[in-house]
């Protein structure tokens, strides 16, 4: 499954210290979810090079369409951390079209088919 892993990153006005905490919280879920043989993504991650691209006040142009976009093209979340009306939206959207919605790395099932790297190719001779 490709799973959006949602959390907080800017809830109540966070610092620059606090964002990469929960940044890096979120990335090390994703790990998880990834070493379960799924596909991790996260919005914050694909939404923060745009936004740096924008050189100027584009955060709100382009964070919450940028994953909530993300989001209607993934099979399930797994919601950690605390409060996010951010990532409360995301979970809404996969709520609202009845896919999973994982509250915690216990609850993800391992994928039935793990991703793993492509296979060398075969000597020719």
């Amino acid at each position: 499954m490709w799973i959006m892993v949602a959390g907080p990153y800017t809830s109540g006005g966070a610092e620059a210290a606090t964002r990469a905490a929960r940044l890096a919280e979120l990335n090390r879920a994703a790990l998880a979810v990834f070493r379960m043989g799924h596909v991790p993504v996260i919005g914050v991650n694909m939404a923060l090079p745009v936004i740096a691209a924008a050189e100027g006040d584009a955060f709100e142009d382009v964070m919450m369409p940028l994953s909530l976009a993300l989001a209607e093209r993934c099979d399930a979340v797994l919601r950690i951390g605390g409060a996010s009306a951010g990532a409360d939206a995301e979970l809404a959207r996969f709520a609202a079209a009845g896919k999973p919605v994982f509250r915690s790395l216990a609850e993800v099932p391992p994928a039935a088919t793990p991703l793993r790297p492509p296979a060398p190719p075969s000597p020719r001779g």
